[in-house]
């Protein structure tokens, strides 16, 4: 006799604080209409190689992570994931600056500036 197989759910990529769930909730909001979501992707660019971008998506990869949010669905570029497991996005606002700020264990340096980083 077979025991019963348990599949136990995958954790997500990136977590997103409360903080970021919101803003992606305020962007959602004000989205264009054919918006499905906001996705996550890491293109090469910046004294580092690799920056964060957050964009408006019409329509999903075929194998990007998908994360259901309060507010409307948060997607991870499926050729950043590898990039970016482990990581905390989060929203920060300050007398001087706004956006979001990534807490990111992949990491192994960053620019100066802050915009780029390396793995």
């Amino acid at each position: 006799m077979n025991a019963p197989t348990t599949t136990r759910a995958r954790p997500a990529a990136v977590t997103l604080t409360p903080n970021a769930e919101q803003r992606v909730a305020d962007l959602m909001a004000k989205a264009p209409a054919d918006a499905i979501g906001v996705k996550l992707s890491t293109p090469r660019r910046g004294c580092s190689g690799l920056a964060y971008s957050v964009d408006f998506v019409t329509e999903a990869g075929k194998f990007d992570e998908k994360i259901e949010t309060p507010g409307g669905t948060f997607f991870i570029d499926a050729a950043s994931v590898l990039y970016l497991i482990g990581s905390t996005m989060d929203w920060v606002e300050d007398d001087f600056a706004a956006g979001f700020v990534f807490n990111n264990p992949n990491a192994k340096g960053s620019c100066g500036c802050g915009e780029s980083f390396t793995v």
